[in-house]
């Protein structure tokens, strides 16, 4: 984005022509950055706004809401922060936003992987709540090379189709408009088994064409962002290091752990905090090991590393974090051999020993992909957990019913990640 004309006079020729970040009708496709003005302060304040409607996402993706929970909930979050009175100003707003964060979020893996798949679940939801002239339209922007299916061909299959709907909960009276594609082009209708299949070609209805435009946007996106990443490492983060690289840092800092995966608050938390914030807020693996910490006044060395580093991520200071083990393990270990065989761990995690290096919490699929073993406590109950027991700590944590069975649904098809 360069600094060229006003924000009004931009959005109306995005809007016109469809192509410089714009799109068909009102939602954008970021093909390519407008040129455009952008004051500092609105390239900051754009890109919080942003931000906090893909942490609302984040959110009620991780709390497993429903399609039709999160259309509600995406349209709120956009009201809430990204509308203007002036609707040529709520177009810049979006696509300013969009590209200040894919500059923000290009410049590692963990960073690429958690924007990509928040503006991919953004742009799902804003899609569905466009109309079907303007969903017609953005297919025909993403270049889609899918007709309708010939009535003669939709005559012969009608019946299976309508089997389909059937089976997914819908009225038995089937949409006249489908299109063939090949099926590994709609691999979450496929999984779901929300489409027909026949001799490697998936029957797709207009109600549905969300997956297939989705799947080129995310495609898109991605590619944008590697080059993005080039870019910013070749030549932006030097150019721009006393003007944009601090904010940029600062945004991506402020609001995200070190990991760059799980939303951080950006206040400092002590040793008073760490109970009531575990029965609020911490993910199910954390409290697995803060109930067996207190429990064996112990963890191994796979646990003190996952849930240490978790605390020091979420903002215990070093002090507090020595404090916190040295009160556990001196019930078991004594303070003597706490000081002598655990303290200078705690210290390297810190920086403060060794080669001095600031380490930062695992990511989701680090965890995950962890092999603990006996008398370990650590990884992802999702994966390591058998079902009965994690059926028991879901209770614990008051989630039962149809939201406990949806979870035990992620689980069997292995999205331990949602």
């Amino acid at each position: 984005m360069e600094i060229v004309r006003s924000h009004r006079q931009v959005a109306a020729a995005a809007a016109a022509a469809g192509g410089d970040g714009g799109g068909a009708g009102a939602l954008p496709t970021y093909k390519a950055a407008p040129q455009l003005e952008v004051r500092l302060e609105e390239f900051e304040l754009f890109a919080i706004d942003r931000l906090r409607v893909l942490k609302g996402i984040s959110d009620g993706l991780s709390r497993g809401k429903r399609p039709e929970e999160m259309e509600k909930l995406v349209s709120e979050l956009w009201k809430t922060y990204m509308r203007h009175q002036d609707p040529a100003e709520t177009l810049n707003k979006d696509i300013i936003s969009h590209f200040v964060l894919r500059l923000v979020y290009c410049r590692t893996e963990e960073l690429r992987k958690w924007f990509l798949s928040m503006e991919t679940a953004l742009f799902r939801y804003r899609f569905r709540l466009e109309s079907p002239e303007s969903q017609r339209m953005l297919m025909t922007e993403f270049q889609l090379p899918y007709k309708a299916l010939p009535h003669s061909e939709f005559e012969a299959v009608k019946d299976k189709l309508s089997q389909v709907a059937r089976s997914i909960g819908q009225s038995a009276n089937v949409e006249h408009v489908f299109f063939k594609v090949p099926f590994e082009e709609v691999p979450d209708l496929v999984a779901s088994r929300r489409v027909f299949l026949s001799k490697g070609y998936a029957y797709v209805a207009m109600s549905q064409v969300v997956s297939l435009v989705v799947t080129q946007f995310r495609c898109n996106i991605s590619k944008a962002l590697a080059l993005t990443n080039r870019k910013w490492t070749a030549t932006i983060k030097e150019q721009e290091k006393g003007r944009l690289t601090p904010i940029v840092e600062a945004l991506s800092n402020a609001y995200f752990g070190p990991d760059y995966s799980q939303p951080k608050d950006t206040v400092d938390i002590s040793l008073k905090d760490i109970d009531q914030l575990a029965k609020s807020s911490f993910p199910l693996c954390m409290r697995h090991m803060l109930d067996k910490l207190r429990e064996n006044h112990h963890l191994k060395h796979g646990g003190r590393m996952q849930f240490g580093l978790f605390l020091k991520g979420a903002g215990l200071k070093l002090e507090d974090a020595l404090a916190f083990w040295r009160a556990e393990f001196s019930q078991k270990v004594g303070s003597e051999r706490f000081d002598k065989e655990y303290a200078y761990t705690i210290r390297h995690n810190y920086g403060k020993e060794g080669k001095r290096t600031d380490y930062t919490p695992y990511s989701c699929q680090k965890i995950i992909s962890a092999t603990p073993g006996v008398g370990d406590h650590h990884g992802c109950p999702f994966r390591h957990f058998g079902e009965e027991n994690l059926r028991a700590a879901l209770n614990k944590m008051g989630v039962g019913g149809h939201a406990l069975e949806e979870i035990m649904d992620k689980v069997k098809n292995r999205h331990y990640q949602v």
